[in-house]
């Protein structure tokens, strides 16, 4: 028979598929000596297969637990059921991949009316039902779906009626709230368990099937954490940080999660239990503050906390308690942190010795590199608008948007097109759908390891917490700051990095490239296989590509420079010419403006290659449709609006993307395709002349016969040599290849490749035409597809290995085969996703080409797809 529980000390950090990384982590602490209060984890594969079989528990898994619990009693030395030297324990979840808060705990487990009479004597009253309290509000929440929100009304109503708060009532009121909450449980048709052994049974379900409630499975989905996985149930001796004012709680990280500095970094409550320091009901003091209130209890801390970082090798989360003085831990965790952060740790890491280079590359994800190209407020912008508030900064990053105050408005705005601030007292698990389409999250309460700062840090969004100034009203939507008060719709700026909130909209701009990024990059660089070339056409973004590392253009494309009211007024003109007059006019002064732009383009890129793709798009798209805009383009062209209307008939197409394009276009009209290379060479020649190295790469675009490629390269050649000619000039090196776009062209790659001197895969058109999907309409159906299991990703993000990647592979080897060394790349959207790009080395590609944003974490990725063979 399978094994179903672990002791802590049975088990290691190895272990995180079995015993989850909280099982995994108590079971190293305790291996490696560590004050971790003792217990034991059911396995994730019990929670599977109780899911699958709830018959599973009854059958196999009580006895286990009753025996584990027997001997815990015997470890610990004291009683789950008797009223003397009571243990009592917490049961948590826990995955083996970190979701903060996304599953279920219950703590103060194995009290009841009795017991906690016991526990009253032998400690105190208010800490016996301060306790008691705490275990019917979670065991109702967590068991039976009662939300915390109607013990606490109760609570407030006692309070009033008794006028004293909690910490002050007498035996008699407390246990009036202790019946005012079993009597939710009645009106709820249920009732709360006094059997501590039916209590942890119960408990240990409801954990099990918090697996599966909603808002662990949307986390799963945005960090795509596989849903077969499962989570264990760790049950462990409680510790209490709410035994008096020398105990607390507390969580830490051992270096700034917002920053990376090498310094402890965290908070911590006296006289409180774990759940008051993450939900943020509280506002806690910093550890620093504990160095003088508890300074053996904060040497000891510090003191473990760098065991734990030296043997992890990583910044940790730490979660402690101070129970009477002493110190226990209760939890340790790589520690989720800002993409800053993330960077600065790495590096630091490999500097003090702890790490390699090769280790520092692997250990930072693509996502993080994309976080650290964030927008920040215009400086000169924020000095003319008004600050609200001040908060902590919990997570950078700068925004503007819409207040919303719940995650169902945040939704249903950011649905309209609509950019949102979720704005609340403090968030909690169920709001996670909210905050993953806000663009910035504010708290009023809750410090930097509150729900919302862990969450948002995860996600990359900014985020404030702790902006006490404000005072929330979620039911009537307002936000009250002195003599301000904003309404929902209000617009806010946040910036997460200062920690400050502004009226209305602040303009952002780019952060640039930091010295840290660049020095990663390098590292990523010297383990790289591919290279990482850049999709840019203008100016500004090949200089953005450059900048960013991009070893050359993999993409230009030709089509967006006939945009512009003076160049797509001589496109329409040469679309509508009747006469070659008009057909040499239009394409003279096209020329010119190509020919400018090559050459800038060319300036920027220098000696690296670039590939430019001749136009490519049906003619039906630089047309007017608008009757307003034909009358207008006709007295342009002197021409009647009826004859532009006729001609423009004459173009339309039933399905023009499979129509009159690419090169089809180039072999009807080649004049098209001889005034854009005339364009390239003309200004490559300039710029030659001028002292410079140019190496243009020149794509036919939508080529499915081998025939197709013969006859446009044969033209295209032949003017080349006649601009050569005409300048009186020695031919320098260049080369003409052809996009694969269409199935038929990657079947045919052998014979294709005979003519090519490279391939381009344009995985976009490629991935339409093998599905049949439209890339402009798939979102319209593809979350239905994901919600069902029938596709799990957009094969227009991450590509489809199994159809889509089997062409490309197999025209990749037919290629090779009669070319060699033949120069292949990749140039769709897919070039900058790291799941694909570690797919494309393996099957020997050379180059992925992405946007200039993308290329920093491509180039990352690529590095990761080479040492991850």
């Amino acid at each position: 028979m399978e094994k179903l529980i672990y002791f802590f000390k049975e088990g290691r950090s190895e272990d995180k598929e079995l015993l989850g990384g909280k099982g995994a982590n108590l079971a190293e602490m305790t291996r490696l000596g560590l004050p971790v209060p003792p217990g034991f984890t059911v396995t994730t594969e019990s929670c599977m297969n109780y899911l699958e079989e709830p018959s599973f528990f009854e059958r196999s898994l009580r006895r286990e637990i009753l025996k584990a619990i027997k001997n815990l009693e015997v470890e610990t030395k004291k009683s789950f059921t008797g009223d003397e030297k009571i243990l009592l324990v917490s049961v948590r979840s826990g995955a083996a991949f970190s979701m903060p808060g996304m599953m279920d705990t219950i703590l103060n487990l194995g009290l009841n009316d009795l017991r906690v009479q016991s526990l009253a004597r032998l400690t105190s009253m208010d800490f016996a039902f301060d306790c008691y309290r705490r275990l019917l509000q979670m065991f109702g929440d967590v068991v039976y779906g009662i939300h915390k929100d109607k013990f606490n009304v109760r609570l407030q109503k006692m309070e009033k009626q008794f006028s004293k708060t909690m910490a002050d009532f007498q035996e008699n009121e407390h246990l009036q709230l202790i019946e005012s909450f079993k009597a939710l449980f009645i009106e709820n048709d249920t009732f709360f368990p006094q059997d501590p052994i039916d209590q942890l049974f119960e408990a240990t379900k409801a954990v099990f099937k918090s697996w599966n409630n909603h808002r662990a499975k949307v986390y799963r989905d945005m960090h795509e954490i596989p849903h077969h996985l499962g989570t264990a149930v760790n049950i462990q001796s409680m510790v209490f940080g709410n035994s008096g004012n020398d105990s607390g709680t507390g969580v830490v990280f051992t270096r700034n999660p917002a920053t990376g500095e090498n310094k402890l970094f965290g908070e911590f409550l006296l006289n409180a239990q774990g759940e008051d320091v993450v939900a943020g009901i509280r506002t806690p003091e910093s550890i620093e503050a504990l160095q003088q209130i508890l300074p053996e209890a904060y040497a000891d801390f510090k003191r473990y906390a760098n065991i734990l970082e030296q043997h992890y090798k990583d910044m940790q989360d730490i979660e402690f308690t101070i129970e009477n003085g002493e110190l226990f831990i209760l939890q340790t965790r790589n520690g989720k942190r800002t993409a800053k952060a993330t960077l600065k740790i790495a590096l630091d890491l490999v500097n003090e010795g702890l790490i390699t280079k090769r280790e520092a590359v692997l250990c930072i994800s693509p996502e993080t590199i994309d976080q650290l190209i964030h927008p920040i407020f215009d400086e000169k912008a924020i000095q003319n608008v008004e600050l609200l508030a001040e908060g902590l900064p919990a997570s950078p990053g700068a925004a503007t948007g819409e207040i919303v105050f719940t995650s169902e408005k945040a939704k249903e705005y950011h649905a309209l097109g609509k950019k949102v601030i979720l704005v609340r007292q403090e968030t909690s698990p169920e709001d996670i759908e909210g905050m993953i389409v806000s663009e910035a999250i504010v708290t009023s309460r809750g410090g930097m390891t509150s729900h919302a700062a862990v969450v948002a840090r995860g996600m990359g969004t900014c985020c404030i917490t702790g902006c006490e100034s404000l005072t929330v009203n979620e039911e009537l939507k307002t936000i009250t700051c002195r003599e301000r008060i904003l309404t929902e719709g209000d617009l806010l700026s946040v910036d997460g990095s200062a920690g400050r909130l502004y009226l209305g909209e602040v303009p952002t701009v780019v952060v640039e490239n930091d010295q840290n990024l660049q020095l990663l990059l390098s590292w990523a660089d010297d383990y790289a296989q591919l290279q990482v070339r850049a999709n840019a056409e203008t100016v500004q973004d090949l200089k953005k590509a450059i900048e960013f590392g991009a070893t050359g253009i993999g993409l230009a494309r030709t089509e967006h420079m006939f945009f512009g009211e003076e160049r797509v007024l001589e496109m329409r003109r040469l679309i509508l010419a009747e006469n070659k007059q008009e057909i040499k006019l239009a394409l003279e002064k096209l020329l010119t403006f190509q020919q400018e732009d090559f050459y800038q383009m060319f300036q920027v890129v220098k000696d690296k290659p670039m590939v430019i793709r001749l136009l490519d798009p049906p003619m039906h798209e630089f047309l007017p449709h608008d009757f307003n805009e034909i009358k207008q383009l006709a007295a342009k062209l002197d021409k009647y609006p009826s004859m532009v209307e006729e001609q423009m008939k004459r173009l339309q197409e039933t399905n023009p993307m499979l129509g009159h394009r690419g090169c089809r276009l180039g072999i009807t009209e080649p004049q098209i395709y001889q005034m854009q290379v005339e364009a390239i060479f003309n200004s490559a020649i300039q710029l030659t002349k001028e002292g410079n190295t140019v190496f243009p790469e020149i794509m036919i675009p939508l080529v499915a016969e081998k025939e197709e490629l013969a006859y446009v390269k044969g033209f295209l050649m032949d003017t080349i040599e006649n601009i050569f000619k005409k300048h009186q000039m020695e031919p320098f090196p260049y080369e003409i290849g052809t996009m694969i776009e269409l199935p038929r062209a990657c079947i045919i790659a052998d014979q294709l490749a005979q003519d090519a001197d490279f391939f381009s895969f344009g995985t976009n058109d490629l991935t339409q035409m093998t599905y049949g999907f439209s890339r402009d309409d798939i979102g319209k159906f593809i979350n239905s597809y994901k919600e069902r299991s029938i596709m799990t990703q957009d094969p227009f993000q991450t590509l489809d290995q199994n159809g889509v990647g089997e062409l490309i592979k197999f025209a990749v080897t037919k290629a090779r085969q009669t070319k060699e060394n033949m120069m292949i790349g990749i140039c769709g959207e897919v070039g900058g996703d790291p799941k694909s790009i570690a797919f494309f080395r393996k099957i020997g590609i050379d180059y992925v080409s992405c946007s200039p944003y993308r290329i920093p974490a491509a180039r990352l990725a690529v590095a990761q797809a080479s040492i991850i063979k």
